[in-house]
């Protein structure tokens, strides 16, 4: 079964070096805007095909995500065989539940239109949450990009180092990097008021006087950020803090919250184009590899089906 691929204005850059990693040109693909603002998408030859579209869904999230969709519309109608959407950063995914009555479940109105467009699958790199797989309406492929950032980490580190986790639910991934690094764990509580503005409470576990490392799975406005980093200096942390975050989404004010703090270094991928004017000395590391290897798993799935019907995709 050939495979093609399809860069979506997401992440070009990104797609190109997946396609390097695989071996293969990308398949021609157009995407204009109309004067009034809406896309439009053509595809080359796609039939046939075991394609992929690689389009991640950051900022500006509802544009890319249009896109996706109409990408895989087009896909569907120029008779692809089966479309999986390679979504390096999933948008909406924190907006897994309700949290007061009233609201939207984004990441599940995400998850249909995947579904209603004839996604059979997505392919994904650390998502907000692991109910992003519960409401989702499409089979996920999850891969993930901490390994490579602890590596990255790991000549910048000390035996007498702690590994933070800025909030509760990042403690699970802040765990798994204090295993891989053999290092003290910490976390530090914290509420959410707004979507730009946390409340930050008390430092859990001791951080007095050593150098830290905090974790998340990404860094947005910068405030999750900026509190837990006060709290652990007020607690007597070492300055020369290393912050590593699969997706630097980099928004908003980030530059004026960073800008003054004691950060030797902030490690992030490429799942979303990195800025070029982060208030901090930056290391970005590429998940092209990670991607390309698990979609070379995908295809080979392919291997040895006959016939005109389609796989059942697989979670």
């Amino acid at each position: 079964m050939d495979m093609a691929l399809l860069a979506g204005s997401g992440n070009p850059l990104l797609a190109a070096d997946i396609a390097r990693h695989l071996g293969i040109d990308a398949t021609p693909c157009t995407i204009g805007r109309f004067p009034d603002g809406e896309a439009h998408v053509g595809v080359g030859r796609v039939r046939d095909r075991d394609v992929y579209v690689v389009q991640p869904t950051g900022p500006p999230v509802d544009e890319h995500l249009m896109e996706l969709l109409l990408m895989a519309d087009a896909c569907r109608r120029a008779g692809a065989w089966r479309l999986t959407a390679v979504i390096p950063y999933f948008g909406y995914a924190r907006h897994d539940r309700r949290a007061h009555m009233g609201e939207a479940v984004g990441a599940r109105v995400v998850g249909d239109l995947l579904a209603t467009v004839g996604i059979d699958r997505a392919l994904i790199v650390d998502p907000h949450t692991e109910a992003l797989e519960a409401v989702c309406s499409v089979p996920l492929e999850v891969v993930s990009a901490q390994p490579m950032l602890a590596r990255a980490l790991r000549p910048r580190v000390t035996s007498d180092a702690v590994v933070v986790a800025p909030d509760e639910g990042a403690l699970k991934l802040a765990d798994r990097y204090a295993t891989e690094l053999g290092l003290a764990l910490a976390f530090v509580r914290k509420r959410r008021v707004s979507g730009e503005k946390v409340v930050v409470g008390e430092v859990v576990g001791d951080v007095g006087g050593r150098r830290v490392v905090l974790v998340d799975d990404m860094v947005s406005t910068g405030g999750t950020i900026a509190g837990a980093l006060t709290a652990l200096l007020d607690r007597g942390s070492a300055s020369g803090v290393l912050v590593a975050a699969t997706h630097g989404l980099l928004v908003g004010p980030i530059a004026e919250r960073l800008r003054g703090l004691p950060i030797d270094g902030l490690f992030l991928t490429d799942t979303v184009p990195p800025r070029s004017d982060a208030p901090c000395p930056m290391t970005v590391i590429g998940v092209a590899a990670l991607l390309a290897e698990r979609i070379v798993e995908l295809h080979h799935d392919t291997e040895g089906t006959t016939g005109t019907s389609k796989p059942m995709a697989r979670s």
